[in-house]
This record gives C-alpha cells, sequence and structure tokens, in this order.
C-alpha cells in the first residue's frame, strides 16, 4: 500500500495496524516512494557465555611477561617503538 504524506499524517493508526497485519506501507510524497513503515523488532542480545568456544586466545594471554607488556603500553616504559 502506498500513501501520500497528507493523507499518512491523518490515518498513521490505521496505517500501523496495517503494517501489524503484515502489509507494507510505503510514504510517498508527491506519489514518488520516500519512506517505508516497517515492523519493530527487538534487538537480538546474546546470552551470557554464548561466545565460548568461538574466539581464539593465545595460551599465555594472562602470564607475567604479557601483562608487563600490557602495563608498559599504558604506563609506557621509554623503550616503545617509535611510531
Amino acid at each position: 500500500m502506498q500513501v501520500n504524506l497528507l493523507e499518512a499524517k491523518n490515518r498513521l493508526s490505521s496505517l500501523v495496524a496495517a503494517v501489524e497485519r503484515g502489509e507494507e506501507v510505503l510514504l510517498a510524497r508527491n506519489g514518488v516512494p520516500v519512506a517505508k513503515i516497517v515492523p519493530y523488532e527487538r534487538a537480538r542480545v546474546k546470552p551470557p557465555g554464548a561466545w565460548k568456544g568461538l574466539v581464539a586466545r593465545s595460551a599465555d594471554w594472562n602470564s607475567a611477561e604479557t601483562q608487563a607488556q600490557v602495563e608498559n603500553l599504558f604506563l609506557g616504559d621509554g623503550d616503545a617503538p617509535a611510531a
């Protein structure tokens, strides 16, 4: 269904009801489609632990050497390579 903007302002409730029934509603300006009213979809949030086993990480990610490197990145040690 295509509706011009002036008509859409007067019929917004019925247009939303049409979308809820599964109809496609196009909004037009001077007969030229410019927008579409679509059903709202909630964001899909993955539950905690959904990424378990999907992301590779180094076996030494929590070693003393790695922690020292990270600390040097934040605090600086004067030996950082020039960019």
